[in-house]
């Protein structure tokens, strides 16, 4: 991905704005969807910022797709104390995965009972 205009990321208002580099220095820029608890963890659901995506909100989100692809992070602290994306294990994966669908079950359950 080329580098993401400042502007653009100041357009995201107060969500936070995720920086991940691949083995090859190469940056990639996500959005912070949502964090789902498991366990005494914290994992981080990312969605990927695309400048070149038109979008309903004119940020590149892609908020305007229908189906987007995610990126689960757990969310560890470093030797600073500052909060670092990592890789979950398989395990934390499916675990993560079972959790969000969950959620979402109960959230239709909610706006259904509304």
């Amino acid at each position: 991905m080329t580098d993401i205009e400042k502007d653009d990321l100041e357009e995201m208002g107060d969500e936070l704005v995720v920086v991940m580099t691949d083995e090859e220095g190469n940056e990639y820029y996500y959005r912070e969807e949502m964090i789902v608890p498991v366990g005494d963890k914290n994992y981080a659901i990312l969605i990927p910022i695309d400048e070149d995506e038109d979008c309903e909100c004119g940020a590149g989100c892609g908020c305007s797709e229908d189906e987007v692809d995610v990126y689960i992070a757990r969310i560890d602290t470093d030797e600073n104390g500052e909060e670092i994306y990592v890789d979950p294990t398989d395990e934390e994966f499916e675990e993560v995965r079972k959790a969000y669908e969950q959620m979402m079950i109960d959230e239709d359950d909610e706006d259904e009972a509304e």
